[in-house]
């Protein structure tokens, strides 16, 4: 069934009505008691097998995570980290934040030449790149704190899907075939994901043994026998024997993070999310900025929400990509950023319909002078807790560097700091000296795992991949569904925009605007690029939970990324 959305577009002193035809979006699970959203089918199965045995959700979490790491090898991960917000039905909502940490020899110019330029391609595809990897130990503290089932018995899903293997699907080889030539230099990515020099193809079964094992002595040992024992030596000694830093008192020094999420409210809405070095502190600064405009009123992608939303991109991205870093090493004027003064500030730079030259956009300008890839899965249980977990390699594959005798990728984390002054990263972000490399500090995140209420019961549980995108993702998810009021589905599936202050451009999917919207928008100023702001990869799965007022939970997992899989009772 085709959806119809009325958009009035105001502009030019002329008000005249368009009707945007919308694509047809699979309608989404419903369920009364559970439900578990992943971006790949079998782990979604093991979390879901979790519940309906009487795990609570983050024991699904912690078992959704071991087994992302088989099931989805570009994204899900050991050799990586993250973020998860949990809110339990009753208690106080956490923060664990399993973010990779630079290593003990790390400095700012660690990838520059004696010129001071920077050396293309080490902050990404060099041992020199990888952090320290903080997965298993953000999972096993999870589990500690606030799970219910052994460690055992969480891992043994994961076991049995490397062991025994799964067929591969469409969804499953896209990524090996983007990435053949690179993970073609690494030997033991080719045993795993190669036959007869090339890429598994759809229809084979995935068999990963070396992984197995790898998981055997995590279920085992837990998080020492990843940071103390043989995982950590092997992945030290690979490191050393390719010109990497990493030591073993990396691997013994490395702890996750138990603190407070960053809250925020709008419209009525309150929404728990990431503190820095995550991305919810943008979230919310651009949520703060669009309270001031009605949106609901001006339309679904109308050319006056288009306007104001981008604004507010503009305005919190200059702010983040300038202030925001590892709070143990940066002190950050959030208590400002995030003021209603500060909001009002901004609200007053921006014209009513003009694009606000990035060139004229200073970071903090109204402070007082005091001061791809990715993956997500989102989850609730019978009780009510609720998990949001975003997790990742940096890019698809990360490094795409294995060490010997693990099975898995190592990331290359090290590009999200500050590599090189006024230098983008992978994701086009150009970042200030707040997210400098340090000794064991945690850089700069885009991941934004959210989950947000209204009258303190469960309204959203999303987040996203997607590189600089994630937070302005999460952003539109939300602003779907409470100022267009948008289905579940079509708050997620929507096409998407995209601006980060530089480059000075609007990102958008085919599909996001109209021919009238795209024609107003160049008149004011805005200069419009179809895609995402690094080439030809996907835009960012959010895959998502919505819970109805009538109680019913809807999970959605985004058309973007078909491997996904939702699934409840």
């Amino acid at each position: 069934m085709l959806r119809f959305v009325g958009i009035s577009i105001l502009t030019f002193g002329l008000s005249f009505p368009t009707i945007v035809r919308a694509a047809p979006y699979p309608q989404p699970v419903r369920a009364r008691h559970t439900m578990v959203v992943t971006a790949e089918r079998e782990a979604t199965h093991v979390g879901f097998a979790v519940l309906r045995a009487g795990g609570n959700a983050v024991d699904a979490a912690v078992a959704v995570g071991y087994a992302l790491a088989v099931t989805d090898p570009c994204c899900g991960n050991l050799g990586g980290g993250g973020f998860m917000i949990y809110r339990p039905a009753h208690g106080t909502a956490r923060f664990l934040d399993f973010r990779e940490v630079a290593p003990r020899a790390a400095r700012a110019d660690l990838y520059l030449n004696r010129q001071g330029q920077l050396i293309p391609g080490s902050s990404l595809y060099s041992w020199k790149a990888i952090g320290v990897p903080g997965t298993v130990a953000g999972l096993e503290l999870a589990r500690r704190l606030w799970g219910t089932w052994s460690r055992a018995r969480l891992i043994a899903p994961a076991i049995r899907l490397a062991q025994s293997g799964f067929v591969l699907t469409p969804g499953d080889v896209r990524l090996f075939d983007d990435d053949a030539g690179r993970l073609a230099q690494d030997p033991h990515a080719v045993r795993v994901f190669f036959s007869h020099g090339h890429p598994l193809g759809v229809g084979v079964r995935l068999r990963q043994p070396t992984l197995a094992k790898t998981l055997e002595r995590i279920a085992r040992g837990g998080a020492r026998a990843f940071y103390a024992g043989s995982i950590g030596r092997a992945i030290v000694a690979a490191s050393r024997r390719h010109g990497g830093i990493l030591t073993r008192a990396d691997f013994l020094d490395y702890r996750p993070v138990v603190t407070h999420p960053l809250r925020c409210r709008y419209r009525g809405v309150d929404v728990i999310t990431a503190p820095p070095p995550g991305g919810g502190a943008t979230l919310c600064e651009m949520l703060d900025i669009l309270k001031g405009y009605p949106l609901g009123r001006y339309g679904f992608h109308s050319v006056r929400s288009v306007h104001f939303i981008t604004e507010a991109m503009r305005f919190a991205y200059a702010d983040r990509n300038t202030f925001l870093g590892d709070p143990a090493y940066v002190h950050m004027p959030l208590r400002r950023l995030l003021s209603r003064a500060y909001a009002r500030s901004i609200r007053h730079r921006i014209a009513p319909m003009r694009a606000t030259p990035s060139s004229e956009v200073r970071p903090g300008v109204s402070l007082n002078p005091e001061g791809h890839d990715t993956t997500q899965y989102s989850i609730v249980d019978r009780w009510g807790n609720a998990v949001s977990v975003t997790y990742t390699l940096n890019t698809f594959f990360g490094t795409g560097f294995m060490a010997p005798h693990t099975g898995f990728f190592l990331n290359n984390e090290m590009d999200d700091f500050t590599t090189a002054p006024g230098h983008p990263n992978a994701y086009a972000l150009v970042q200030g000296a707040a997210n400098d490399i340090a000794p064991g500090k945690r850089p700069l995140s885009s991941m934004t795992p959210t989950i947000a209420t209204r009258g303190g019961h469960l309204l959203i549980i999303t987040g996203s991949p997607g590189g600089s995108t994630i937070t302005t993702t999460v952003l539109q998810v939300i602003l779907n569904l409470v100022d267009y009021h948008l289905g579940a589905a079509a708050a997620v599936d929507a096409p998407r925009f995209h601006m980060q202050w530089e480059p000075d451009q609007i990102d958008y999917e085919p599909g996001a605007f109209s021919a009238q919207t795209m024609d107003l928008l160049r008149r004011s100023g805005y200069r419009l690029h179809a895609g995402s702001p690094w080439g030809s990869r996907y835009w960012g799965d959010a895959e998502t939970v919505i819970v109805t007022p009538s109680g019913w939970l809807e999970g959605v997992n985004d058309v973007r990324y078909p491997a996904g899989l939702a699934q409840g009772n």
